[in-house]
């Protein structure tokens, strides 16, 4: 991974981005790419959470759970996309991503959408990569 380089793009000429993020990301040096299908708050033990905190949280243990198996983690995500079924959620969405991603800034959207089920309050889909 020595050779990887994630690095955020940031031009002075656009406003600041707000929050943990970065108007564009730049790899060089992968050799691997991972494509995160869209995970939802799905495979918990017990019931599906109803709360968002919840089903939050759960949906990026989904997403970490693709990256471990592939042999990545939070350092390799280029580009993070969060599907919300309401933007009243948008908040709670940005400080849990914060505690997930700690100082990692990837490129990042943020779509106020249906989801496919309606119980699910989020989906989250992500680009990872190796170097």
């Amino acid at each position: 991974m020595d050779d990887l380089l994630v690095r955020p793009v940031d031009p002075a000429s656009l406003p600041a981005a707000t929050g943990d993020y970065t108007h564009g990301t730049v790899v060089t040096g992968a050799r691997r790419t991972l494509f995160v299908s869209g995970q939802v708050p799905w495979g918990g033990p017990g019931p599906l959470p109803d709360d968002f905190d919840s089903q939050c949280r759960l949906t990026w243990r989904n997403v970490l759970a693709v990256l471990a198996e592939a042999g990545m983690g939070v350092r390799n995500l280029a580009k993070v996309t969060t599907y919300l079924s309401d933007r009243r959620y948008r908040e709670a969405n940005n400080r849990i991503r914060q505690e997930v991603l700690g100082d990692h800034r990837p490129a990042l959207t943020i779509v106020i959408t249906g989801i496919y089920a309606e119980e699910w309050l989020l989906e989250i889909e992500a680009i990872a990569v190796e170097g």
